[in-house]
Parts: structure tokens; C-alpha cells; sequence
């Protein structure tokens, strides 16, 4: 009873800055619009001005200053359904986690466009490989992975090993926890720093319908632990490993997946590792 209380008062909160911002909209931003231009284009500038603009604005604003406190079980797709668990991170500048990756035998994985997706139609059809093959976009954070790495299973159709990552800066100590991440600081990825990057590793076995849309997906290995640990021994046969720490999210768990008939269990723990930095010769 008192966590739905709880629950209930972060939910109210969460509407109040909504409230004030629709009130500032209605009573200043539209009757300035509504002098200027006509009736409809005066209710189509407020509402994008708020829903676009101050809305989210003051959202990442609140994030900044209070930033979350827990990790999330699993990343989302692009409409909320809940997809592949978090299992691993990686800490490692940009280029290291790239380097290691490729030495270990994996792909980075093409951008998600209409060339590369059709390229995908044409191998599936013609049964060819494509290794660098876009991955769809999943949330943590509320964005989009900044880089995903893939190994292509070759004879079997729709079937690879496949790890996405989100980039996240944090405060150093002997200890990592969750309470240090800055997960919204992205600029850091682009001045060579080392970040922890937070990955969910998942192994496609065929194909699937989504059971909410009708669209055609990936089924994924319920083992999801077994693709975490893929990548760090893989890691660790090239010597890139430094030290590995371990998370626990929560107890072991399964996860609906959104492909019909899918299922993904989850250990509930998030392997980190630390990389080696390369010597410099």
C-alpha cells in the first residue's frame, strides 16, 4: 500500500509541470499567437511549442539536476513494449570499445536506413551474409543506442549474436554503482573519455510476428545470460580484459518478449568490464 502511494504522489508530480506549462500556454503563448495568425495555425504553434519544446525541456532539465537512481531491467521499443534485458557494460573510450569488439570477432553493426534495411531484404531473400547488418532501435534512457556490434551465424537464416550500448559518463571509485552514472551526458563520447557503456546482449534465431503490430521481427534466444557471457570471454581471449565487476539489478526474472510466442530470462546481474588501456608505442 505505501509503494502505491508512493507511486501515486511521483505520478501527480509528474503532471504538475504539465499543468503549468498548458496554463502558460492558454493564457500567454496563444493569445500572442492568436493576434498574428489565423485561429489554427495560432492552436498548431502552442501545441508544438509545448509538447516539442517546454515539455521536454523541462524534463531533461529535471533529469539533470535529480538523475536516476537505478538502472532500467531492459531497454524498450520505439513504443514502449518492453525489449532485451540489460546484461553487460563496457568501460572503455569510444575507440577502445570498438577496437576490442572487432578484435573479438564482431561486427559494428551499419546505421538503420532505407538503403541498408533494403540490403537486409535482398540478403534474407538470396540468403547471403551481411555481416554489418542495421539493428533496429531500441530505448534506454530514452534514446536510441549509440552503437551496436553483431556476429552473423552463418547457414542459419535470421540468426546472429547481437549486443546494443548506450554510452553513460560516471564518478570513479573502487566500487561502481548505480548511483554514479550521469547517464544524460552524451557529449562525452566525442572527447575520447572513458564511459561506462551499457549494453543488452541478445542472440536472433529466426523470425517472428510482433504480437501488438503485426510487423515481422527477430525471435530471440530466451538465454540471454549466455550472450553476456559470449562477449566477455570473447574479451577476454584477447587479453582486453583489466577487471570485472558485477551489478545485481534485481532476482532473476523473465521478460514477455514483443515477438509472439517470445520469452527472455534474465539472471537479474550486469557483468562490467573494465578494458586494458593499449600501449603506446
Amino acid at each position: 500500500m505505501v509503494d502505491y502511494l508512493v507511486r501515486l504522489a511521483k505520478r501527480f508530480a509528474v503532471l504538475i509541470p504539465g499543468i503549468i506549462i498548458a496554463y502558460f500556454s492558454i493564457h500567454t503563448v496563444f493569445p500572442a499567437l492568436d493576434t498574428r495568425f489565423p485561429l489554427t495555425i495560432a492552436i498548431f504553434f502552442t501545441y508544438v511549442l509545448g509538447a516539442y519544446l517546454l515539455i521536454p525541456l523541462l524534463t531533461r532539465l529535471a533529469r539533470v539536476f535529480f538523475p536516476a537512481r537505478h538502472l532500467p531491467l531492459y531497454c524498450v521499443t520505439p513504443d514502449g513494449y518492453a525489449s532485451d534485458p540489460l546484461n553487460i557494460g563496457i568501460i572503455a573510450t569510444r575507440a577502445e570499445l570498438i577496437a576490442a569488439m572487432e578484435a573479438a570477432g564482431w561486427y559494428v553493426a551499419n546505421r538503420y536506413s532505407l538503403a541498408n534495411n533494403t540490403r537486409v531484404l535482398i540478403a534474407a531473400a538470396l540468403n547471403r551474409p551481411y555481416p554489418t547488418a542495421p539493428m533496429s532501435n531500441l530505448y534506454l534512457f530514452g534514446r536510441k543506442q549509440d552503437i551496436g556490434f553483431e556476429i552473423p551465424i552463418i547457414g542459419e537464416r535470421g540468426h546472429r549474436h547481437h549486443v546494443r550500448f548506450w554510452a553513460a559518463s560516471y564518478e570513479e571509485s573502487e566500487q561502481l554503482n548505480v548511483r554514479q552514472l550521469r547517464w544524460h551526458d552524451r557529449t562525452s563520447q566525442r572527447k575520447n573519455k572513458h564511459l561506462l557503456w551499457l549494453g543488452a546482449a541478445s542472440k536472433d534465431v529466426g523470425f517472428a510476428i510482433i504480437r501488438h503490430n503485426v510487423q515481422v521481427t527477430h525471435m530471440i534466444d530466451p538465454n540471454t545470460t549466455a550472450e553476456r557471457e559470449l562477449i566477455v570471454e570473447g574479451l577476454r581471449g584477447i587479453n582486453s580484459v583489466k577487471r570485472t565487476q558485477t551489478i545485481r539489478l534485481r532476482k532473476p526474472y523473465r521478460l514477455k518478449n514483443r515477438a509472439l510466442g517470445g520469452q527472455l530470462h534474465s539472471d537479474g546481474q550486469l557483468s562490467v568490464v573494465t578494458l586494458r588501456t593499449p600501449r603506446r608505442t
